[in-house]
């Protein structure tokens, strides 16, 4: 049956870049939700020293949560060799990295969707970068997860394959056990495109789950495609929200993923209004889930 786990969407920069707040702290908030795991980034600060690995995955173990998932964000799809191959070396550090945090799962991504980049060579490119990584994942017991993404934190372009199509033709490339989809159902509606109709494309694939709601906070998804480009991260318009209060349809996306036999980790990407607002998405989303898998507990 699913479980549940928390990402700290609402202190990425606090976590990552200015340091204004740390990884313990995010853990005592996190703890008195009613969820059994906390996602990982990579890109947070006290990450950065390895020697502090395990003291971080202890705090968060004897707070009662697993780590299941590593969120990781490469870019595959630069025209230089030399980037790539280093994005690669990269991916292969996170899924060590993985593995040491106690995580099953390690996302990766296609990558920027540059002015330049042709569809055909991005795929190449992406695909060519993860299957590189995969023996390494399989040696380690961890499973790449790709995700039909909208635009890292820290990225100025948007995702390479955010059409559902490209990121369909990616998927449908790359057969491996070690392999498959981190199903974001918000990330569609910035693609201008139906959630329900990606899932019904990789729902076989979809092993983990990020669970949000997205909002524009004003104008349309044609002003926000004049924003994304060329800034650092999400575009200011652009809001997440409480889940259940969006557009997302819950319902028949469990329904859907019930049907196939799904049985992962969704993560809640939620928060950025509070953690009453956290805590609010986490009871919906245990409410919702019970419906659908009664033994879920």
């Amino acid at each position: 049956m699913p479980k549940l786990a928390v990402f700290p969407k609402a202190f990425m920069h606090a976590l990552c870049k200015d340091g204004s707040m740390r990884i313990a702290e995010w853990i005592a908030l996190a703890e008195p939700l009613q969820v059994s795991g906390l996602e990982w980034y990579a890109g947070f600060l006290e990450m950065q020293d390895r020697n502090k690995w395990n003291t971080l995955r202890r705090l968060a173990e004897q707070s009662g949560k697993t780590i299941p998932m590593l969120c990781c964000s490469p870019d595959f799809t630069h025209s230089d060799v030399a980037h790539r191959k280093k994005e690669v070396e990269k991916q292969k550090y996170w899924i060590e990295m993985s593995a040491e945090m106690g995580a099953s799962y390690c996302r990766v991504l296609s990558g920027q969707r540059r002015p330049d980049l042709g569809i055909e060579e991005g795929i190449s490119y992406a695909k060519d970068c993860i299957e590189e990584c995969l023996p390494m994942a399989q040696q380690y017991g961890i499973t790449l997860i790709i995700e039909n993404h909208y635009k890292d934190d820290f990225w100025e372009y948007p995702e390479f394959a955010q059409k559902k199509d490209i990121f369909y033709q990616l998927v449908n490339q790359i057969r491996h056990p070690n392999f498959g989809v981190n199903y974001d159902p918000s990330n569609t509606f910035l693609a201008g495109e139906d959630p329900i109709d990606l899932l019904n494309l990789v729902v076989d694939r979809v092993v983990t789950m990020h669970a949000s709601d997205r909002f524009l906070l004003s104008g349309s998804i044609e002003d926000l495609r004049r924003e994304e480009i060329g800034v650092e991260g999400y575009a200011k318009r652009l809001s997440h929200g409480e889940i259940g209060k969006g557009l997302n349809d819950y319902d028949t996306i469990f329904k859907l993923l019930n049907g196939a036999g799904f049985n992962g980790w969704i993560s809640v990407e939620d928060g950025v209004d509070g953690m009453d607002q956290l805590e609010r998405s986490v009871l919906f989303l245990r409410q919702k889930i019970k419906l659908y898998w009664p033994e879920f507990k």
